[in-house]
């Protein structure tokens, strides 16, 4: 690893302060998902083994730097108890006399939860003051948030300049794994892109087309693709002036000797609502009052066997509206046929996105990829090839 991780430090005694993604769906004062808790227990549970005090530092919500009562974080920290096995204590503040009364309660080996730290406006800053008043608790600094470490924030990137910092294990997990999917790939490598809109993948797309082998576009996406090369998509989600935008991705693509793969046939109906009449047609013949919804069978099994001739899949987006069966037929094929390969040991399959989550789980595939990132935009950013500041701060001189 290029990063400094818990391999590096020496945690007996410590006061560790680690920053955590605990921004979890709360109904009723109780998480619903618990899946980002979970995937921080080994990094907490390594620290205490050690010695350490484990500071837990998290943002939860938007408040805008204000003291929001729905935004606290304390209901977490019975979760957070729960599914660790041990008491985890909560302070009413991340900063000031409330914060460093509780660390200094701590014995070696106890873990403590202090309150959001964006009720303060010095966070989303990077404020060097805030960032002085967070460190003024901990004597090392680990990040174990992956999905914020797309922002520079003071408790993400400004205490990694000012304390001792690595790497926790579900981030350094997270950076090997994303480093063999696309910075030391084994080729050939593909990639599937699918989800609403070309316009918010643009700069995904053009990254992608000068690192991977092949590119299978789907989702709504692919019907501008459709458009530009001069088919009609009928009714269907389409944006019309990034025909030209389009356009360039498919000559760069050309010009890296990337096969970009598109629908070949559609699924079509007159209404996006479930059980609604479909049909396939060829995507040269889709009827005016259609709308494409999911890629039809010739296209799966096109994606099908690009995936076969694969070594290294990086998967975001779904390939149609899988939210609405029957329409989620091209997306659950897809994904099986690439948890299948995984498991038989022939592929390295690394996904990631919001939707890409919830379609691998939807399709029962999630379990059986190499690796599934729950960290949303940190996870776009890395595939548009852009340097992620909370990671940045953890690179060994």
């Amino acid at each position: 690893m290029t990063f400094r991780t818990l391999d590096d430090a020496n945690l007996a005694g410590k006061r560790v302060l680690l920053r955590v993604d605990l921004n979890v769906p709360v109904e009723n004062g109780r998480v619903t998902d618990a899946t980002r808790i979970e995937r921080i227990l080994p990094t907490i549970q390594e620290i205490v083994k050690a010695g350490g005090k484990v500071i837990l530092l998290a943002h939860f919500g938007r408040p805008k730097g204000q003291r929001s009562e729905k935004d606290s974080l304390k209901p977490i920290a019975a979760a957070l108890a729960s599914h660790l096995g041990q008491d985890v204590a909560f302070a009413d503040d991340c900063i000031g006399p409330a914060a460093a009364d509780a660390v200094a309660k701590l014995a070696d080996g106890q873990v403590l939860l202090l309150e959001n730290t964006r009720f303060h406006a010095g966070e989303e800053k990077n404020d060097p003051e805030f960032v002085r008043a967070l460190a003024a608790n901990g004597d090392i600094y680990v990040n174990d948030a992956f999905s914020a470490a797309h922002r520079a924030h003071a408790s993400t990137e400004g205490l990694a300049r000012v304390l001792p910092a690595y790497a926790g294990r579900t981030m350094q997990a997270e950076l090997e794994a994303l480093s063999k999917a696309l910075e030391k790939p084994v080729h050939p490598i593909v990639a599937v892109v699918g989800g609403a809109k070309v316009s918010s993948k643009i700069d995904l797309l053009e990254n992608l087309v000068s690192k991977v082998d092949a590119l299978i576009i789907g989702g709504g996406m692919a019907n501008t693709f459709l458009l530009a090369q001069g088919l009609s998509v009928g009714k269907s989600l389409a944006e019309k002036d990034l025909a030209d935008t389009a356009l360039r991705i498919l000559a760069a693509a050309q010009k890296s000797n990337c096969a970009i793969v598109l629908p070949v046939d559609a699924v079509v109906a007159e209404a996006f609502a479930a059980g609604a009449p479909s049909q396939t047609y060829g995507v040269d013949a889709i009827p005016a009052s259609g709308m494409i919804l999911d890629v039809g069978a010739l296209s799966i099994d096109r994606v099908r066997a690009v995936i076969d001739d694969a070594a290294t899949l990086v998967w975001n987006g779904p390939l149609g509206a899988f939210e609405i069966a029957p329409f989620d037929r091209g997306t659950v094929a897809a994904a099986q046929h690439a948890a299948a390969r995984t498991r038989a040991g022939k592929l390295l399959s690394v996904a990631g996105g919001g939707d890409t989550v919830a379609a691998l789980n939807h399709a029962g595939a999630a379990d059986d990829f190499s690796y599934v990132s729950t960290a949303g935009g940190a996870f776009l950013e890395w595939l548009e090839g852009k340097e992620l500041p909370g990671v940045e701060a953890l690179r060994k001189a």
